[in-house]
C-alpha cells in the first residue's frame, strides 16, 4: 500500500527541482538476481536517503514493497526510488529480471533517459539482457554497465567484462579496475585508469583517493591505453587521435569531456566495478549516472498527436511548454485510489490541476479508447511505496498523482485546453491462459473489483470471458506473471480456484446425410404430432450454417417450417457428439407429415431436432479443433530443438528464415493445434533457455484425430 510521507528511516527532503537539467532518469536493467535492487537499496544508503539498507531476503527493500516481491524474493514491478547526488536528483528505475514481467521492464525503458546494465561478476548473462541492449541500441539509449557482487568468492571483473564486450560489443571498457586488499582476494578499492589514482575504501565511503602503489603501475599502464583510444575514437576533435599517437599526453579534463559526450550520445559504454554489500564504487557509479548520463533535455521527447489523430509539433523538455505526460504504471490503492507513477515529458505538473487523460490504440490490450478530464489530486515524489508531496514535477522529472480516476497505464497527462495523445510503447502479448473459478458468489462480486483494480495497472493482462466455454481466462505472460496475478486477485480474502482451460471445439459433417425425425406423443387427451425429413451436407469452411425448405405438395404446412428450423438451429448450438456448435453444414427439409389437431409449433421443433440428430447417427459427424499459426522467434542454436517439438505438437511447419532484425536468429513459421499452445509459453522458454519468443494468431479449424476425439467425445457430461 502507499504511504504518504517518507519511508521509516528515510532521512530529509529532497531539494525541489525546478530545471531538467536537474535531473537524470536511469533503468537498472539485468537478468534476476544479479542484483538490482540491492545496487538500488546501498545507493540510496550511500546518500542518505535511507538510513540503512534493507535486504531482498527480508523483504525490507525500497523497490521491492509488494507482498509479492517479498513472497517470491524478487522484483516484480517496477520501482522508482529517487537520490540527490551532487546536487542532481537521479530517479533510479528498478525493473524485474525475470522475463514474466517484461511489460514492467518496458515500462522502465519509456521512462528512463539512459540504461544502466547489471552484470554480476559471477552469473554471466542471459540472452535476454543480450536481446534488450541490441533493443536500446537501435534507439541510440545511453548505456552503461555495472559489475556487481565483487565480493564474491568466485567473481571475475576481468571475465564479466569480457562477457560484455563479447556480447556488447568493443565500445564496452572499464573506466576502473578493482584493486585487492592486504588478504589477496576481497576487493578494498579500485584504480581510477583515467586519472591513474586508487580509490582506496578500506575506511569505507567516502573512499580516500590517493597514488597508486608501484605494484598498481603495470595494471593501469596496460588496461588505460585501451581506454584512451576507444575514448578519442568517439571524440569530436578529429585531431585528437594523431596528437595521441605522436605520444602526446592527452589531458584528463579533455577525456573526461569527450567520455561524458559519447556517453550520453550511446557511443561510449562505460563499465564500473561495484560491490553493494562493501560499498566499493558506490560513489564512483554516482558520479559517472551524474556527469556521464544525458539530462532530459539530451533525449528527445516522445511523438505526439491530437486525441484525433491530427499531426502535432514535436515537443522540447520545457516546463514551460504544453503539459505531456505519460502514466509508466499504475495501481490502486484502497485509501487513496489510483495511483499512478508519471514521466513528465513536457510542461509542468501541479496538485488540483485539471488535466485531460487520453487512452488510445490498447483496446487491443483490453483497455477500450478513453477520454476524460480529471482533476489531479496531490503531487508526490515516490520512494518505493512511501510518498512525499511535493509543489510540482517539472518536465523530464517523474512523480506520482492521485485521484485521476480513469488513468490507466500507458495513458497520457496533457492540458484540458490542448489535449495530445502519446502512441502507447509496445507491448509483448500474454499468452498463457490461466481459468479462474470464484468459490461463492460473494467471492465473485470481490473477484470482479479485484480484476478492475489489476486490469487498469497491467497492460500485458488480459481478460477474456469465452462465450463457448463460459470460462473467465485470464492469459499471462508466464507462471510467474501468473502466480504474481493470482495472489492479487486473492486480496481480502477472496477465494477462487483454477481450472483447466478448455478449447473451443467445433462440430461438423464430413460427408451428406439424411434424418428422420418423428416426434408423437399422447397425454391428457391432447396429442403431439410432427414428422419431417432433412437432408444435411457439408459447406466449405466458414460457410456458416443454412436451412432450406424443400417442402412440396403442403406434407409440412408452411407456418410450421420455421418451428423446424429453430429445432434445428437449437441442435446444431448444442452438438451432436461432444457438446459442441455444429458449423458449416445446409440442412434441407424435404418431407414430413402434420395432423389437423395435433400439429405443433413445439411438436415440429421436438421433430426437427429429432431429424438432425439422426441424420447425426448416419453421417456421423467430425469434431474440429482451431489451429493457430505461430511464428516461432529462436536463436539458431536453437532451431533444430524447437522444430522437434513443434513436430511433437501436432504442428505442421511452414517454413524457416533468417530474422531480418536480429542476426543469429531464426524465425519458424508453423501451424499448431492451439490445443497444443495452452502451456507453450512455458515449455518454450524452457527449450530455449529462455531466448524463444512466439506469437500466434487463429488460422482455421481442422478435424480432430480419431483417438483424441474418441476421448473428447467420450468425456462429454
Amino acid at each position: 500500500m502507499a504511504q504518504k510521507n517518507q519511508e521509516k528511516g528515510a532521512t530529509g527532503d529532497a531539494p525541489v527541482v525546478t530545471a531538467p537539467d536537474q535531473v537524470r532518469n536511469v533503468v537498472l536493467v539485468g537478468h534476476s538476481g544479479v542484483g538490482k535492487t540491492t545496487l538500488v537499496e546501498a545507493l540510496l544508503a550511500a546518500t542518505g536517503t535511507i538510513d540503512r539498507a534493507g535486504t531482498v531476503a527480508a523483504g525490507t527493500t525500497v523497490c521491492d514493497h509488494d507482498p509479492a516481491a517479498v513472497r517470491q524474493q524478487r522484483s516484480v514491478g517496477l520501482a522508482c526510488a529517487p537520490l540527490v547526488h551532487a546536487g542532481v536528483k537521479v530517479n533510479l528505475l528498478d525493473t524485474p529480471g525475470y522475463g514474466d514481467f517484461v511489460g514492467e521492464l518496458r515500462a522502465g525503458l519509456r521512462a528512463a533517459d539512459a540504461a544502466l546494465f547489471v552484470v554480476g561478476a559471477v552469473d554471466g548473462m542471459d540472452a535476454a539482457t543480450a536481446a534488450l541492449w541490441e533493443e536500446c541500441a537501435a534507439v541510440d539509449l545511453p548505456r552503461a554497465v555495472a559489475v556487481t557482487r565483487l565480493d564474491h568468492p568466485r567473481a571475475d571483473f576481468d571475465e564479466a567484462v569480457a562477457l560484455c564486450q563479447r556480447v556488447f560489443g568493443d565500445n564496452v571498457l572499464p573506466l576502473h579496475l578493482p584493486m585487492l586488499g592486504d588478504d589477496g582476494e576481497s576487493v578494498a578499492g579500485l584504480l581510477a585508469l583515467i586519472t591513474r589514482r586508487v580509490h582506496d575504501y578500506s575506511a569505507g565511503l567516502p573512499a580516500a583517493v590517493r597514488e597508486p602503489d608501484p605494484q598498481h603501475l603495470p595494471a593501469i599502464a596496460e588496461s588505460r591505453g585501451e581506454l584512451i583510444e576507444g575514448i578519442i575514437a568517439e571524440s569530436e576533435d578529429e585531431t585528437l587521435m594523431d596528437r595521441y599517437l605522436d605520444g602526446e599526453e592527452i589531458d584528463t579534463d579533455v577525456l573526461v569531456s569527450d567520455l561524458e559526450k559519447a556517453v550520453a550520445r550511446g557511443h561510449f559504454h562505460p563499465v564500473t566495478p561495484v560491490c553493494a554489500a562493501t560499498g566499493v564504487g558506490l560513489d564512483v557509479l554516482l558520479d559517472s549516472l551524474v556527469s556521464a548520463f544525458p539530462s532530459p533535455l539530451e533525449h528527445q521527447v516522445p511523438a505526439v498527436t491530437g486525441v484525433d489523430g491530427s499531426p502535432r509539433p514535436p515537443l522540447s523538455c520545457d516546463p514551460d511548454g504544453p503539459l505531456v505526460a505519460e502514466v509508466v504504471r499504475t495501481t490502486v490503492d484502497r485509501h487513496l485510489g489510483r495511483v499512478s507513477l508519471v514521466r513528465v515529458f513536457s510542461g509542468t505538473l501541479r496538485p488540483d490541476q485539471t488535466v485531460h487523460v487520453s487512452g488510445h490504440g490498447m483496446a487491443g490490450r483490453g483497455h477500450p479508447d478513453h477520454d476524460a478530464d480529471e482533476r489531479v489530486g496531490h503531487v508526490y515524489r515516490p520512494l518505493g511505496a512511501s510518498l512525499r508531496e511535493v509543489s510540482a514535477c517539472v518536465a523530464g522529472d517523474i512523480c506520482v498523482i492521485t485521484r485521476a480516476g480513469s488513468a490507466a497505464t500507458g495513458d497520457t497527462v496533457s492540458a484540458k485546453t490542448e489535449p495530445l495523445l502519446i502512441a502507447p510503447w509496445e507491448m509483448p502479448e500474454p499468452l498463457l491462459p490461466v481459468a479462474v473459478v470464484a468459490r461463492s458468489r460473494a467471492d465473485e462480486d470481490a473477484l470482479a473489483r479485484n480484476l478492475g483494480r489489476l486490469i487498469v495497472g497491467d497492460p500485458t493482462l488480459r481478460l477474456v470471458r469465452d462465450p463457448q466455454t463460459h470460462q473467465l481466462v485470464l492469459w499471462c505472460m508466464g507462471e510467474a506473471h501468473a502466480d504474481v496475478v493470482l495472489d492479487r486477485l486473492r486480496v481480502g480474502g477472496v477465494e477462487l480456484d483454477t481450472e483447466p482451460v478448455r478449447v473451443p471445439l467445433r462440430e461438423t459433417f464430413a460427408v451428406a446425410a439424411t434424418g428422420h425425425g418423428r416426434h408423437v406423443k399422447q397425454s391428457g387427451g391432447h396429442g403431439q404430432y410432427a414428422v419431417c425429413d432433412i437432408e444435411v451436407e457439408p459447406l466449405p469452411p466458414g460457410a456458416g450454417v443454412e436451412f432450406v425448405d424443400r417442402v412440396v405438395g403442403g406434407a409440412v404446412p408452411h407456418h410450421y417450417v420455421p418451428s423446424v428450423e429453430k429445432g434445428v438451429r437449437a441442435q446444431l448450438a448444442q452438438g451432436l457428439i461432444a457438446g459442441q456448435p455444429v458449423v458449416d453444414v445446409r440442412v434441407t427439409l424435404v418431407d414430413g407429415k402434420a395432423h389437423s389437431v395435433d400439429s405443433s409449433d413445439a411438436a415440429f421443433q421436438a421433430a426437427g431436432a429429432l431429424a438432425l440428430r439422426d441424420a447425426a447417427e448416419r453421417g456421423g459427424p467430425t469434431l474440429l479443433e482451431p489451429v493457430d499459426e505461430v511464428v516461432v522467434r529462436v536463436a539458431d542454436s536453437s532451431v533444430g530443438a524447437v522444430l522437434g517439438d513443434l513436430s511433437g505438437r501436432r504442428g505442421r511447419v511452414l517454413g524457416t528464415e533468417a530474422d531480418p532484425d536480429a542476426e543469429g536468429r531464426t524465425l519458424i513459421r508453423a501451424e499448431v493445434p492451439a490445443r497444443e499452445l495452452l502451456r507453450y509459453a512455458v515449455e518454450l522458454r524452457a527449450l530455449t533457455a529462455g531466448t524463444g519468443t512466439f506469437r500466434r494468431e487463429f488460422a482455421h479449424y481442422d478435424p480432430v484425430p480419431t483417438p483424441l476425439a474418441d476421448q473428447l467425445t467420450a468425456a462429454r457430461p
